[in-house]
Formats: C-alpha cells, structure tokens, sequence
C-alpha cells in the first residue's frame, strides 16, 4: 500500500464558473486558474501523484502548456488514473476535504463522490468527500478562495 497528500487552493473571482469535484455548482463566483480550477480534483491528482512518488499535477500538467488550458480537470483525473494503473496500483480509498464558506455544498457531495469514483475506476464507497467552513476566519471565511485536502491509499494490483 502506498499514501499520498493533496491540497489545492484557488482564488474565488467574478466570471468563472464554480466547478468542484466536476460538478457545475451555482455560484456568484468560481475559482481562478489555467484549467477549471477545480480544487477538489487537483488535490486528488496530486494525493495519487503523491502516493506514486510521480510528483504533483504541475509536473505533468503545467499551466505553461497550452494544451491545458481551460481543461476539463476530470480528464486530468482519468490521465493520473491511467498512469496509476500503468504502475500496478489501484485505489483503496480517497477522503477529501473541501474548505469553503460558501456555497453550501452538501447537495452536490453525492454527484462529486460518483463523477470521481467513474474517473478513478473504483467504487462510489472507496470515495468519501465532505466539506466545511473556516468559521469566517482567514482568506477561505472571507470567501476570497476554495482550499482541499485529499489523502489516497493505493494498492498494489496482484498479477
């Protein structure tokens, strides 16, 4: 078994959509970046990444490559999963944590845990995705920007 961290932060702005976990979440504001931005599935590209000793997700996908641009994160979760699987790996289990003040994002925790799990090939219970506030403290409280944290276990394919 191997396990590996993630975190991920993007600043909050008018004029982007809001994507978290590949869901499309009504919002005022969405988070900054060179592809969707989406914090949850960076920060699970990286826990993998991390667990495979294979570096972070600027590594293989750097914001100074046009190919990336706008991206849909979701197909960067589906290259990291291919890559997990060349090296004889499988999920075990990933736990997410989404920091953000708003919006409420409990209705939408179910479709992000299925879209990851469809992504990462594994069961929708190998996912566990829950969401919290800062108590308005700090840049996430004052709604300046969206923080994850994600922690994956892999483990080795028997051949």
């Amino acid at each position: 078994m191997r396990i590996g961290h993630g975190y991920d932060v993007h600043q909050l702005v008018t004029g982007r959509k809001l994507i978290l976990g590949g869901v499309d979440i009504p919002h005022n504001k969405g988070l900054l970046g060179h592809s969707d931005a989406d914090v949850v599935i960076h920060s699970i590209c990286d826990a993998i990444l991390g667990a495979l000793g294979q570096g972070d997700i600027g590594q293989h996908f750097p914001d100074s490559d046009s190919r990336f641009a706008g991206i849909e994160s979701r197909v960067l979760l589906r290259q990291v999963s291919e890559l997990m699987q060349q090296n004889s790996y499988q999920i075990g289990n990933v736990d997410v944590t989404i920091v953000a003040q708003s919006p409420k994002l409990v209705s939408y925790l179910n479709q992000m845990q299925s879209n990851i799990s469809e992504d990462l090939e594994t069961s929708a219970q190998a996912i566990n995705i829950k969401a919290t506030t800062t108590e308005k403290l700090g840049f996430v409280g004052q709604e300046l920007g969206i923080e994850c944290h994600a922690v994956a276990l892999l483990c080795e394919i028997k051949k």
